[in-house]
């Protein structure tokens, strides 16, 4: 898979190339928090954010799909949970907004190399991401990387529930 990484100065020229990947994952997925437009406002709104990275990855020219996130402001974390107390007041987080891989490359370990690239010299001490909860084959995905619940959260009034899963990239010495 060939990757490609992007700082915000780049959100601008890959930001269909994301709607399209996400209209390939959600299609025939109702409701409209899963829609092109609610969707576009998401990666509006993570791109404008300081420190916004993604990774892209593709094969022989054909999407394969995509991560990205943005650190949290000091002490910062996500609409509609409590910060962890394993994660320190001085500890910094990534917060891993969105990874997607299209249906036919499930399953091929496409989602950890993207996850991976993504993360790769990462000053923070630990990334955080949210796993829809009716989707528990998911939830386990990301344990069996790493990750640990540690809260639960629904941000918006038509969100799913999602898992807040945490993962450290650093320990306390």
């Amino acid at each position: 898979m060939d990757l490609k990484h992007y700082g915000q100065e780049g959100a601008k020229d890959i930001r269909t190339l994301l709607l399209d990947i996400h209209d390939a994952v959600y299609e025939g997925m109702p409701g409209s928090f899963d829609s092109r437009e609610r969707f576009g406002e998401f990666v509006d709104g993570w791109s404008g954010r300081d420190g916004w990275v993604c990774v892209t990855g593709f094969d022989e020219g054909e999407p394969v799909g995509y991560a990205y996130g943005a650190p949290f402001s000091p002490g910062g974390w996500w609409r509609g949970s409590e910060r962890p107390a394993s994660l320190g007041p001085g500890e910094r987080a990534f917060a891993l907004s969105e990874l997607m891989v299209m249906p036919r490359w499930r399953k091929t370990g496409a989602s950890l190399k993207l996850h991976e690239a993504l993360l790769a010299g990462r000053a923070e001490e630990a990334v955080t991401l949210f796993v829809d909860v009716s989707h528990p084959k998911v939830v386990a995905l990301y344990g069996s990387w790493g990750y640990e619940t540690v809260g639960e959260s629904q941000p918006y009034d038509d969100s799913p529930t999602f898992a807040v899963m945490l993962k450290r990239l650093k320990f306390p010495v």
